[in-house]
C-alpha cells in the first residue's frame, strides 16, 4: 500500500482546508439520529416507537431532497443552494426545543427535505477539486473523512445531550450547522473542475440516468441494505447478551475497518470493481452471525465485511462523477444519496424481522444474501452500453 497519492492529492490547491471543512460540517448530520431519538423517547417521553416514526420522517425528506438540491446546485451555484438550506436548517434544529411532537414529526421531513446535503456536497467539492485521474484516492480520502464524522459526531451528540439536556444538544447542532453552513457559503468552492467543459445544452435526465450509471445507483441501494442490516443485528446481538454499553466498542471497529479500507483501496494501483466490493461485503456479512454472543468475535467478524465500505462509497462517487455529465452532477450525487437513503430504508426493517424470527445471527445472513440479490440486479443493468463513458469493471 503506498501513501504517496494521499499526500500528492492534499497538496493540490483548496483540497486540505475544504476535506477539513467538510469534515467538520458532517459532524452534526451524523449526530442528528440519535440525538433526535433521546429527545423524542426521553425528553418528550414518547418511546422509541415514536422516536424512529420521526427518524422516519427525516429519512424520506432527505431520499427526497438531496437529488432536488444537487439539482438547485446544478443550475444556480453552491450559494443559491446553501442560502435556502442553512435556513430551513438551523430554524429547525434552533426551534425543536419548542416543538411538541406532532410538529416535530412534520418539521422532519421538511428540514429532511431542504437540509444541507452535507455527504453529496462533499462528494461533488472532492471532484472539483482534482483531476479526474485522482479521483479515486480523492474520493478514498472523503470516504475516511465521512467515518471519523461518524465516529465523532454521534459520541458528542450523546456527550452534550446526557451531560446537559437534549434541548441543548439540538440547539448545538443547529449552531454547528449554521457555523459550517455559513463558512461553506464564504468559501464558495467549485463545483466543476476546471478542465471539463460545461458550455452547451443541458442534457436531458433520461439521457444519461440509465444502464451502467443506474447499475451504479443500485449498487448503491446494495450497499447501505448490508450496512443499515448490519446495525440493527449488531444492536440486537449485544442486547440478547446484555452488552449494550460495548455498542460503542463495536461501531469503533467497523469505523476503523472502513477507514483501512479506505486506505488501501486509495493507496493501490489495481482495484476491484464496484459490483466486486458490493458482492464481497453481502457475502462477508453472512458469516458474522456466528459472533452472537460474543463482543470480541463479534467485533472480529465484522471487519472483513466493514474493509469494504469506504472503497465502494468512493468506488461509486467515482464512477458517478465519470458516467454523468459534469453539468448535472449535483444531481446525479444526489441521486447516489437518495439510493444510500433507500438502501438503509430497506436493509434495517428486513434485519429486524429477520431478528425476531432467528435471532441477530439471521439478521446477519439474511441481509448479507439480499445484497447479494441486489448485486446481480445491478449486474444486469449494468449491462446496457452507454457509449462513450467507463464500464462498472473498469
Amino acid at each position: 500500500m503506498d501513501l504517496a497519492p494521499f499526500k500528492h492529492v492534499l497538496m493540490l490547491p483548496g483540497v486540505r482546508p475544504l476535506a477539513l471543512l467538510m469534515f467538520f460540517a458532517r459532524m452534526p448530520p451524523a449526530a442528528t439520529g440519535v440525538v433526535l431519538t433521546l429527545h423524542v423517547a426521553v425528553t418528550l417521553d414518547r418511546g422509541y416507537g415514536a422516536a424512529g416514526l420521526v427518524g422516519a420522517m427525516g429519512t424520506i425528506g432527505m431520499g427526497i431532497g438531496a437529488p432536488l438540491m444537487g439539482k438547485l446546485v446544478d443550475a444556480r451555484g453552491l450559494r443559491s443552494m446553501l442560502g435556502l438550506s442553512i435556513t430551513a436548517s438551523a430554524a429547525f434544529w434552533l426551534l425543536a426545543p419548542l416543538m411538541g411532537y406532532w410538529t416535530l414529526l412534520v418539521a422532519s421531513f421538511l428540514v429532511g427535505l431542504l437540509g444541507v446535503p452535507m455527504m453529496s456536497i462533499g462528494r461533488q467539492v472532492i471532484t472539483a477539486l482534482v483531476p479526474e485521474s485522482q479521483r479515486r484516492v480523492a474520493l478514498s480520502v472523503d470516504s475516511i473523512s465521512v467515518e471519523l464524522s461518524f465516529m465523532g459526531g454521534p459520541a458528542l451528540g450523546v456527550f452534550v445531550a446526557t451531560k446537559f439536556s437534549t434541548n441543548a444538544a439540538l440547539m448545538f447542532i443547529g449552531v454547528s450547522i449554521l457555523v459550517a453552513g455559513v463558512l461553506l457559503y464564504w468559501a464558495n468552492p467549485p463545483m466543476v473542475h476546471e478542465d471539463e467543459v460545461v458550455d452547451g445544452p443541458q442534457p436531458r435526465l433520461f439521457e444519461w440516468l440509465r444502464g451502467r450509471l443506474v447499475g451504479v445507483l443500485v449498487v448503491c441501494v446494495g450497499a447501505t441494505v448490508c450496512l443499515g442490516g448490519m446495525e440493527v443485528s449488531a444492536i440486537a446481538s449485544l442486547e440478547h447478551i446484555g452488552k449494550q454499553s460495548w455498542l460503542g466498542a463495536v461501531f469503533f471497529a467497523m469505523c476503523a475497518a472502513s477507514i483501512v479500507g479506505g486506505l488501501v483501496y486509495g493507496g493501490v494501483k489495481r482495484v476491484p470493481s464496484v459490483l466486486v466490493l458490493l458482492v464481497l461485503m453481502a457475502a462477508l456479512e453472512i458469516p458474522v452471525g456466528l459472533g452472537d454472543g460474543n463482543v470480541l468475535l463479534l467485533c472480529l467478524l465484522l471487519v472483513p465485511m466493514n474493509l469494504m465500505c469506504a472503497p465502494l462509497i468512493a468506488a461509486s462517487g467515482e464512477h458517478i462523477s465519470r458516467l454523468a455529465p459534469s453539468t448535472a452532477r449535483g444531481l446525479a450525487l444526489g441521486l447516489q444519496g437518495s439510493a444510500f437513503t433507500v438502501g438503509s430504508a430497506i436493509g434495517q426493517p428486513i434485519a429486524g424481522v429477520a431478528i425476531d424470527h432467528g435471532g441477530a445471527a439471521a439478521g446477519f445472513a439474511i441481509v448479507g444474501v439480499v445484497g447479494l440479490v441486489v448485486a446481480g440486479v445491478a449486474g444486469l443493468m449494468a449491462r446496457k452500453p452507454v457509449a462513450g463513458r467507463v464500464t462498472m469493471s473498469s
